[in-house]
């Protein structure tokens, strides 16, 4: 059975009455991904909302940092795990696969990280990455200093606790629009 047609349970708004530097924006993801994330389309119901979720995107996701685009994209399946946020599990599932180039370490990080044989600071990380994300009061001293003592500095705590938040953020929202990953999500990298 096929997941369900919409973008978002509330509707999302014609991309032909989308402001200019938006439409650039759809035109580009059509040239370099074939598709228009639903995540985009989803938010272009506030396109301020939109261009902020983007820039904060681009900078947790994309800038320079201590973490690699591929344990970011692990910390984002981590968190969208124990929310049980099918977009992002999809989404950013299928960006591990594609990045590490290894189709079954996506599925770990879906289902149970703990599997995955992992580095000490991966493994590190991604306990961080839980434990912020569902007992988020119990995160103290003990945490960030385990994380140092793999080899996270000060910024490196900084980039992995901001990439843990916004995903929480994002999985929040994705629930609550009931938002749809691209079905092209499913195939990749497989």
């Amino acid at each position: 059975m096929p997941q369900p047609d919409h973008i978002s349970a509330l509707g999302v708004p014609d991309p032909a009455g989308l402001d200019d530097d938006l439409k650039a924006i759809w035109a580009k993801c059509v040239e370099k991904l074939g598709f228009v994330p639903n995540v985009f389309s989803t938010y272009s119901l506030k396109p301020q909302r939109l261009r902020n979720f983007m820039a904060m995107y681009n900078e947790i996701m994309l800038s320079k940092s201590g973490l690699s685009k591929l344990e970011r994209e692990m910390v984002a399946v981590v968190v969208s795990s124990a929310n049980r946020c099918y977009y992002c599990l999809v989404a950013h599932g299928a960006a591990v696969r594609a990045l590490s180039g290894d189709p079954e370490l996506g599925e770990m990080m879906a289902f149970n990280y703990r599997v995955a044989k992992l580095d000490a600071r991966q493994r590190a990380m991604l306990d961080f990455t839980w434990k912020l994300t569902v007992t988020p009061h119990l995160v103290d001293d003990a945490d960030r200093d385990g994380l140092r003592a793999v080899g996270l500095t000060t910024e490196d705590i900084f980039d992995l606790a901001e990439t843990v938040a916004f995903f929480n953020l994002s999985n929040r929202m994705a629930s609550a629009t009931d938002m749809m990953p691209n079905r092209d999500y499913h195939r990749g990298s497989r």
